[in-house]
């Protein structure tokens, strides 16, 4: 068993330091926001992540997992802080590290012994270096520790298993013997470990990234021109996804990615790119790929619905990035709820767990009880996120309800000719001739 202390509580720092604590260690998760401590020192979770809010429960009633705002009491017995703070998009497309740099003062006001300092947040090449910086700087007596980086490839709505059975488990520091000491906490994963230097480790998650929203891009593209050219996008995916050198992952058209990850990783590292002096085309045309899916949507209500949709009654079916959360940071459904208020258009929303969220970001739009609640009396219904729940909902139900009964499924969830046979209008993403 060993301590380890985890710096932030959300997506990333909440499950690695209840899954460490799940492998039999001693952890204890400490964050600065008074109400997210209290919140999980009275049971609750202040995330929505399947199987996370019974697990942090099991650890607590075992004395694995504690909670506090003290880094004092947080750092006592710690042999490893693993720093997984958030690093929102900056005004350039830069990683913000503020919140890295407090972490890394607090660590070094607070230390008094050696530690290994984990950098588990997603920051850019050379945040490993400059954390050492920042901790020598700010110890009060010089103490002995060790920076290594430990890039997190969790997706969330399935983090627990990501976190259990990784892929790989990527490290990097120029102190090999603390990257081993690591490397030891995940032995039990049997998992392939790669151990390098501190911005080869950082690069691997930026790349890794960046690789995944560029197919998700490019199948966009396929798809709009597939809709030119009447073929499925579908059907070419799949056709495409047995050949083993590209196989399936990632090749699901639709109105583009969203969440902490992709957008904020695919503009930090074009950004880095940038400012020394290479030129990040390809990294450009995804985000642009990205950004050109949402407008779509409005381009396609505009379609059937007329070039003036002031008035028109549209309902965003899913407003969370992805099934199984509760994220709404750059979901596809924020963007075009907005574009489409701004319209002058009265928008109602639905998602089976993201509503909290969207009501405090969206406050003019109109909060459904259910799929049926949300369709009624709507001139068009958009499919943003592809929860299960959606895929076997009554559609003659909801097309009863609907003023138009006019679908865009921006995740390709129905079938055209299916739907059409129902009596609706619809239009998916690269879907052939839709007519």
């Amino acid at each position: 068993m060993r301590n380890i202390t985890v710096i932030g509580t959300g997506y990333v720092g909440l499950v690695t330091g209840t899954c460490f604590a799940d492998l039999g260690n001693k952890v204890c998760c400490l964050d600065v926001d008074e109400s997210k401590i209290k919140t999980l020192q009275e049971g609750g979770i202040p995330i929505y992540e399947p199987g996370l809010e019974e697990m942090v429960r099991r650890n607590v009633n075992a004395g694995r997992l504690t909670f506090t705002t003290d880094y004092v009491e947080a750092l006592a017995d710690a042999e490893f802080v693993f720093i997984s703070v958030g690093t929102p998009e900056g005004v350039d497309g830069e990683a913000d590290l503020k919140y890295v740099r407090a972490a890394a003062e607090s660590v070094a006001r607070a230390m008094d012994h050696p530690i290994i300092i984990v950098n588990k947040s997603t920051v850019p090449v050379g945040t490993g270096d400059w954390v050492a910086d920042i901790v020598s700087a700010n110890q009060p007596e010089p103490i002995e520790f060790a920076v290594v980086s430990n890039p997190e490839f969790l997706r969330e709505g399935s983090a627990i298993l990501d976190f259990m059975n990784p892929d790989r488990v990527v490290l990097g520091s120029l102190n090999r013997d603390a990257a081993d000491r690591v490397a030891q906490l995940y032995l039990s994963l049997r998992a392939p470990i790669i151990i390098t230097d501190l911005r080869t480790a950082e690069m691997i998650k930026y790349a890794s990234n960046a690789f995944l929203a560029t197919r998700v891009s490019f199948i966009n593209e396929i798809a709009n021109i597939c809709e030119q050219l009447g073929a499925d996008v579908k059907e070419v995916a799949a056709g495409m996804g047995y050949d083993k050198r590209i196989g399936h992952y990632f090749l699901d058209a639709g109105i583009g990615y969203g969440g902490s990850c992709f957008p904020k990783d695919v503009k930090a590292l074009a950004h880095m790119a940038s400012i020394h002096g290479t030129h990040p085309q390809l990294l450009k045309a995804v985000m642009d790929i990205n950004k050109y899916q949402r407008r779509q949507t409005i381009l396609k209500l505009r379609d059937v619905l007329g070039s003036k949709l002031r008035g028109k009654v549209v309902g965003i079916l899913g407003l969370a990035f992805k099934p199984n959360t509760d994220d709404i940071r750059e979901a596809p459904a924020t963007e075009i709820a907005r574009l489409l208020l701004h319209e002058g258009v009265h928008v109602k929303g639905y998602d089976p767990v993201a509503m909290h969220n969207a009501a405090r970001i969206l406050p003019n739009m109109q909060l459904a009880k259910d799929p049926y609640d949300l369709a009624e009396g709507c001139d068009a219904v958009v499919i943003c996120t592809e929860w299960n729940e959606f895929k076997h909902l009554d559609m003659i139900r909801i097309r009863q309800v609907m003023r138009q009964p006019f679908i865009v499924d921006g995740r390709n969830l129905y079938e055209p000719d299916e739907m059409k046979r129902l009596g609706f209008t619809y239009r998916g993403v690269g879907r052939g001739y839709q007519g």
